[in-house]
C-alpha cells in the first residue's frame, strides 16, 4: 500500500506499508544497512516504523527510492535471498532505467552451484549478456574487468554441459600478458601456459568441486588450453570461451571462429582498452568488433562500469582511470 503525502513542489514524502513484518525487516537489512545503501544511492531520507516507510526527497529521487523498495520487497516475496551487493545493483538497475523490472533480472537463475550458491546476473547488461548466449552460436562479451563476462560465460557452460546440451566445455586464453614471452619462463609447456590460465580455473572451482572439476579435466570433458593449441581442430558439441580475447592478433581470432563445429556455441570475451599486443599489431577483438557486426547468429553485448559487480571500490577505481585518459586526450587535443 502506497500513500503520496505532498509537501511542496521540490521535496516530497512518499509512504508505503508492508504487509509482511518479518519481509520488511529483510528488507530494510541488519541495523537498516540496506536502507542506508538506498538514501546514499539516491540522495534521500528514509524513516521505518515496524512495517511502515516513509522516504523524503526531491520528487525523482524519491520516487526512484520507493520503486527500489518495492521491487525489493517483491523479490523477497518470492522466496529471493536478499544480499547487500544485490541492494547495491538494484539502485543502480533503477538509475539507469527506472521501468526495469528486478524480478527480470535477479530471479533469472544461470546455475546453481555445488555449494547451492545461485548465479543470476545483477545489471540489466548482464541479463543482455545470458539471454544472447542463449539465441546465438557466437557472443561478443565486450567491457571493463568486473562485469561478468568470463564468470557468466562459465556458469552458462557448465549450465549447458549438466543438462547434457554439448558434450564438453573448452576454456581457452591467449597466453600473451604485458609483453611476457613464454620462453623466459620456467617448466614445460604446460608450466610455462597455466599462469595465464588461472582465472579460468578460478572461476571453474568457484562453481564446481575441486575433485570433480579434476576429474572431468583429466576426462577431456573440461579442457583448458591456451589458444594456439586451437589450431587445425573442429569442436562439435561443445562450448568454447576465449577470454582476454582483445590480445588475439588478427590471425588468431579468424583462426579461433573458424573452429566452431556442429551443434557448438561459443562466447569470446574482452576488454579494448587492456591490449598488452605490441602497438604494430591489431587485436583481433576490435577488428571483429569492426567485421562482424550485423551477421545472423553473432550477438555483440557492451558492458561498461555501471555493470562492475565486484567490490564498490572497483567502479571508483575504473572511474578514476577513465578520468585520467580524458585528462589527457584533452591535453593533447
Amino acid at each position: 500500500m502506497k500513500e503520496r503525502v505532498a509537501t511542496n513542489p521540490e521535496i516530497i514524502t512518499v509512504q508505503r506499508t508492508f504487509e509482511d513484518n518479518a519481509l520488511a525487516r529483510w528488507l530494510y537489512g541488519e541495523k537498516g544497512s540496506h536502507l542506508k545503501t538506498i538514501e546514499r544511492a539516491f540522495n534521500v531520507h528514509i524513516q521505518v516504523r515496524g512495517n511502515e516507510m516513509q522516504i523524503t526527497g526531491e520528487r525523482f529521487d524519491t520516487e526512484l527510492a520507493d520503486r527500489t523498495c518495492e521491487q525489493l520487497y517483491g523479490l523477497l516475496k518470492a522466496g529471493y535471498t536478499l544480499y547487500p551487493s544485490d541492494v547495491e545493483y538494484a539502485t543502480r538497475i533503477i538509475s539507469q532505467n527506472p521501468l526495469a523490472n528486478l524480478k527480470d533480472i535477479f530471479l533469472e537463475t544461470v546455475f546453481v552451484s555445488s555449494g547451492r550458491k545461485i548465479i543470476t546476473p545483477k545489471t540489466i547488461n548482464q541479463k543482455i549478456y545470458i539471454d544472447a548466449i542463449r539465441n546465438h552460436d557466437v557472443v561478443f562479451g565486450v567491457g571493463p574487468a568486473g562485469t561478468g563476462k568470463t564468470y557468466l560465460a562459465m556458469a552458462m557452460a557448465i549450465s549447458y554441459f549438466m543438462r547434457g546440451e554439448i558434450q564438453r566445455i573448452v576454456l581457452v586464453r591467449p597466453a600473451v600478458e604485458a609483453g611476457e614471452k613464454l620462453g623466459f619462463l620456467p617448466g614445460d609447456m604446460v608450466e610455462k601456459v597455466n599462469p595465464y590460465l588461472r582465472p579460468l580455473y578460478d572461476a571453474l572451482y568457484d562453481m564446481l568441486p575441486y575433485d570433480k572439476a579434476s576429474r572431468l579435466i583429466q576426462k577431456g570433458a573440461i579442457e583448458v588450453a591456451p589458444l594456439a593449441f586451437m589450431r587445425g581442430r573442429t569442436l562439435n558439441e561443445a562450448f568454447i570461451i576465449l577470454d582476454e580475447a582483445q590480445n588475439t592478433t588478427s590471425e588468431q581470432m579468424k583462426m579461433f571462429l573458424t573452429r566452431l563445429g556442429y551443434s557448438s556455441r561459443a562466447v569470446i570475451t574482452g576488454d579494448i582498452t587492456q591490449i598488452d599486443l605490441p602497438e604494430v599489431k591489431k587485436s583481433g577483438l576490435v577488428e571483429a568488433i569492426e567485421l562482424l557486426q550485423g551477421i545472423e547468429g553473432i550477438a555483440f553485448v557492451f558492458f561498461d562500469k555501471q555493470d562492475v559487480v565486484r567490490h564498490p571500490l572497483v567502479q571508483r577505481i575504473i572511474e578514476a582511470y577513465e578520468g585520467k585518459e580524458r585528462e589527457k586526450k584533452g591535453l593533447a587535443q
